[in-house]
């Protein structure tokens, strides 16, 4: 007891695998059904394991940890932790968030806790988790460590190409004729996160001009502290070795990570989706 600890999801991805911290960050997984099984933690499984396009009859679900996983988790924490910080991410994206919250109104007195709605996912995320280990390492009180997670929120961009429309369409962001079009036309939308909510931006043409746009998308800032890319499933190969060439002419001294989209994520975007998180400096 006396230290604080760290809940985020299983969405999160960390753009250094060991950091200042790791110890006290606990991860509450989401589950995912297909036609053939329930995985009760996505990890289980693989983006690799999904299909491009998706079918009525056979698709991934994701579903949210419920209020009693994270009752049964937050519960569980209070008795090695005095404090608790939940980093989750975007309350657009799944119940996630929701489910947190009522959890936490069940246990209401018997742990401190704080829940921060990351806006993001994935990369975005994981810097926020690692940013509060941090701070937790360093003996930050929690009311301080949530105002600096809070703080860092808005210096998290992200831009996502997103090739699996029918995907967007079973997590309710498209229309089936919008969705089932866009595939059949090879469209290639580009969506960022905009208080959370993955808003559509504009179409690049071919992959060429996709990695214009993302490069454009860099260019827009002066000071960055890291970028990180977040690869779909098969790998853009030709497109990010282009797109890291251009990172290094233009940010040299800025950090640079790489990640395969997770199973979490490509439930709910596609396994064929290309991504861009950045972290401007303060």
């Amino acid at each position: 007891m006396g230290k604080i600890g760290i809940l985020t999801d299983s969405t999160a991805q960390f753009p250094t695998p060991v950091f200042a911290g790791r110890k006290l960050v606990n991860v509450i997984p989401l589950h995912i059904q297909t036609e053939n099984h329930e995985y009760a933690k996505a990890d289980e499984l693989k983006a690799a394991d999904f299909s491009a396009t998706l079918n009525n009859k056979n698709f991934p679900k994701v579903f949210a940890p419920s209020v009693d996983e994270f009752h049964t988790m937050l519960s569980a924490l209070g008795k090695r932790y005095s404090e608790i910080i939940l980093i989750l991410h975007s309350s657009k994206l799944s119940p996630t968030y929701a489910n947190s919250m009522k959890a936490a109104e069940i246990i209401q007195g018997q742990i401190p806790l704080q829940i921060v709605d990351s806006q993001t996912t994935a990369i975005g995320l994981g810097l926020l988790v690692q940013a509060a280990a941090a701070a937790v390492e360093e003996g930050m009180p929690l009311a301080e460590i949530d105002r600096h997670i809070r703080g860092m929120i808005p210096r998290i961009y992200s831009v996502f190409c997103i090739e699996g429309l029918t995907y967007l369409e079973k997590s309710g962001y498209l229309g089936t004729s919008q969705a089932l079009i866009g595939e059949f036309l090879n469209v290639l939308p580009i969506y960022i996160f905009d208080n959370g909510q993955l808003v559509p931006t504009q179409k690049a043409r071919n992959y060429r001009h996709l990695i214009d746009i993302l490069h454009e998308f860099l260019t827009e800032f002066d000071d960055l502290k890291h970028i990180a890319l977040l690869q779909g499933v098969p790998p853009f190969e030709t497109e990010t070795r282009t797109l890291r060439d251009r990172i290094s002419e233009d940010f040299p001294d800025t950090s640079l990570s790489e990640h395969t989209i997770s199973a979490a994520l490509a439930s709910i975007l596609g396994p064929r989706s290309l991504g861009m998180f950045v972290l401007q400096e303060d």
